[in-house]
């Protein structure tokens, strides 16, 4: 009979518990005992959940405190100097200390640099390892939720990340490969430690074999699991790997030495013929058929028809799972209450996957009839995809740089922020209180007018050069869009990670994307009302808009793009027509929309690149376009980024050390473009942390920057949005910000 498993689960809780009780715990109202209390009922509930549903075996070391990566930088003793002081103490808190700077113990430090996650918007803490790196195991974590599981019943699986993608996911002084040996006794005590605790299933995960490597990094592996096999001959290793096709790596997966292998079959459905032929007489093939990355209900019978072959062949060495892990996946959708019966039918979230699995093996067996879950017939726009054959801007950038210089006339080294403010606890209080229907509509109104002339006349105090409204009335950059496009469903507690504590809740696209009315303009309008100074229109651009959200599979997903872009051309001229001269189009998510395999990319950029265009293809010249993109590899996608026109970018910095400049600076690119010619403002303080930088620190930082960036095109503001932060925060942070600014700027006048 075909097994069951999972790679992994959600580890927020049904509720968001563990975002609840992290941020308790960092403003210290409740101990660390009682956190630890938190994480302990939801590992129960998470492994209860597996085995209620039938499936073989549970999952263990899925859960994280903040991320499972930094997990591994302390379980591999790789933790930078900086974070050092008090470790012995509280390694909790130093644990924290790495993700975000500061803990309820310790001083303050700059935290670590963040990045996506291969191409999910989940995010993880960067390794850094030094020149002379050494590492040392320190297991207890990992071991003792071993044995909670053993305590409770279960037959655990735990999970590591393996140890080349580790050493590819970090940031080495040196060539990261060259770590290896170094690393490899700690994998090797580990399998022994884990071993000793009785687990039959250790999955180790690669999930590298699905990029293009070097062939020095391919070449590794061979020895590598050579060694960990031989340190504990008596575990079964299951070798994972997920988001993308392994092509030229499937033979090389196994003939590793280990003793079965796991394959994604929802974004490689074609290499199940070739895995099931590479497969040796011992090992098991993991199949991974459910989307572990979106809300739908799986096609079962079309799975029913693919793997019953396959499992009479294979019988037990047959395994049934998700994509992924459904760490990228709500919770359960049994908590949303308000969705018509008609969506609730068509949805999955990670508990209903869990049954899917359980249903699927039944199937297989003969047990159960197969219901029809055939997807809805394709409905797309074909008129946006006839428009969209020229979307660049009539005037090229040094045509418009002038004009807007002249409209605008702004100081060198102009100031300016992302775009939000902090969410405060009265605003979300109030926002709920709208919801439920406890005030009227006009006295919501009422009020986040108010907050955003409170934001406005903030901002002239700190003396900030181009101004925003914001964003009062938005919940989330995404979500909020989505509220106000047809075509979009959207739940009430579809939670997902994107880092630490921070969840969003995507919104589902159900159909044909429209937009019935404005969206932000009224609020634009009305906030420049108020200043004489410039106010930036907000919007969220059509590539993150689908990247952020789950999308349709009925459908390629540029398809969708291109309904979301030609909404949002609507919104950017109906903004130039209320006055609004300067309109900043976020794209945070453009890089992790990138396929994963380098021969994939330029597909991906013909649309994903001309539907940010699109957008604002129509607007005058002295309009200024302005954009901004997260922590990301830029490197790769330069050329994309150049390709998108906008007058300004602004881009996640500062936890890079400025690093990123290099990329951008104009002499130093190695590419046709020459680095970015328009305008940028890299970040020049990290708002992920609730450290206040220094003005003196934000003055050597912006002449550091003042180095590589031209000065005629160089803007001041922070890493990011300010929403998660506090105003005691936010005030004292920009005004250092402007008064660095000014303090530059007077040196090179």
């Amino acid at each position: 009979m075909a097994q069951t498993h999972i790679l992994g689960y959600p580890r927020i809780g049904a509720g968001r518990e563990l975002k609840k009780a992290q941020e308790a715990y960092w403003r210290g109202e409740i101990s660390q005992q009682e956190l630890l209390a938190v994480g302990a009922e939801i590992r129960r509930g998470n492994w209860q959940a597996q085995r209620d549903a039938g499936l073989d075996l549970v999952t263990v070391g899925d859960f994280a405190w903040y991320d499972q990566v930094l997990n591994h930088t302390l379980l591999f003793g790789a933790v930078p100097a900086r974070f050092r002081q008090g470790a012995a103490d509280n390694k909790l808190d130093q644990y924290f200390r790495v993700a975000r700077g500061r803990a309820p113990s310790g001083e303050p430090v700059a935290a670590s640099a963040m990045t996506k996650w291969f191409d999910t918007n989940y995010h993880y803490l960067v390794p850094e390892f030094a020149a002379e790196q050494q590492f040392a195991l320190d297991s207890d974590w990992l071991l003792d939720e071993v044995r909670e599981a053993q305590a409770l019943g279960h037959s655990p699986k735990p999970v590591v990340i393996g140890p080349l993608t580790y050493l590819w996911l970090g940031r080495a002084q040196g060539e990261a490969l060259a770590l290896l040996p170094q690393l490899l006794p700690c994998y090797e005590q580990l399998l022994q430690q884990l071993a000793d605790t009785g687990v039959e299933w250790v999955q180790i995960d690669e999930p590298i074999l699905g990029l293009d490597l070097p062939s020095e990094w391919r070449d590794a592996f061979a020895d590598t699991y050579r060694g960990i096999r031989a340190a504990a001959p008596s575990l079964k290793l299951l070798l994972a790997t997920y988001f993308s096709p392994l092509r030229e790596n499937l033979p090389l997966a196994f003939d590793l030495p280990v003793d079965g292998v796991h394959i994604d079959c929802v974004r490689a459905p074609e290499e199940l013929p070739a895995a099931v032929a590479a497969l040796r007489q011992e090992q098991v093939l993991s199949v991974g058929v459910l989307n572990g990355r979106n809300v739908w209900r799986a096609d079962l019978a079309r799975w029913q028809r693919e793997l019953k072959p396959r499992a009479d062949q294979l019988g037990e060495r047959l395994w049934l799972s998700a994509s992924c892990s459904l760490l990228h996946c709500p919770v359960d959708l049994d908590t949303e209450t308000k969705l018509p019966a008609v969506q609730l039918q068509k949805l999955a979230y990670s508990r209903q996957k869990l049954a899917e699995l359980q249903q699927l093996q039944a199937l297989l067996l003969g047990d159960i009839a197969t219901a029809d879950t055939a997807a809805d017939s394709p409905l797309t726009d074909k008129a946006v995809i006839a428009e969209l054959q020229d979307t660049w801007r009539p005037q090229s950038y040094t045509e418009r740089a002038p004009l807007q210089r002249n409209r605008w006339q702004l100081p060198l080294l102009p100031t300016t922020t992302i775009g939000s403010f902090p969410q405060t606890d009265l605003l979300r209080q109030v926002r709920r209180q709208f919801r439920s229907g406890e005030i009227s509509e006009q006295d919501y109104l009422d009020h986040l007018r108010a907050e955003i002339a409170e934001a406005i006349r903030r901002q002239e105090i700190i003396g900030l050069d181009v101004l925003v409204h914001g964003e009062a009335e938005r919940n989330d950059m995404v979500e909020y869009f989505g509220e106000q496009l047809d075509g979009f469903v959207h739940t009430g507690n579809g939670w997902v990670q994107s880092y630490g504590s921070r969840c969003v809740k995507p919104p589902i696209i159900f159909g044909d994307i429209s937009r019935p009315q404005p969206m932000t303009v009224e609020w634009s309008r009305y906030a420049q009302s108020l200043t004489s100074k410039p106010v930036k229109g907000m919007l969220t651009g059509p590539v993150t808009i689908l990247n952020w959200s789950f999308p349709r599979e009925d459908i390629p997903r540029s398809e969708s793009c291109l309904q979301i872009a030609k909404a949002l051309r609507r919104e950017v001229l109906d903004l130039e027509a209320a006055g609004i001269g300067i309109i900043q189009i976020d794209e945070p998510a453009l890089r992790e929309g990138v396929p994963l395999r380098q021969a994939e990319h330029q597909g991906y950029f013909d649309w994903a690149v001309a539907c940010f265009r699109y957008t604002c293809s129509q607007v005058k010249a002295e309009t200024q376009i302005h954009t901004h993109m997260c922590y990301s590899n830029f490197n790769a996608i330069m050329d994309a980024i150049v390709a998108l026109d906008a007058d300004v970018i602004t881009i996640e910095s500062a936890r890079s050390d400025l690093q990123l400049l290099r990329v951008f600076s104009q002499g130093e690119r190695a590419g046709k473009n020459g680095g970015y010619p328009n305008e940028m403002g890299p970040g020049i303080y990290d708002i992920h942390s609730p450290n206040v930088p220094e003005r003196l620190e934000l003055v050597a930082r912006l002449r550091k920057i003042a180095e590589v960036i031209p000065l005629e095109k160089l803007w001041v503001n922070p890493d990011c949005g300010l929403k998660t932060r506090s105003w005691a925060e936010v005030g004292t942070s920009l005004l250092n910000m402007v008064e660095a600014a000014r303090t530059v700027r007077a040196e090179l006048a």
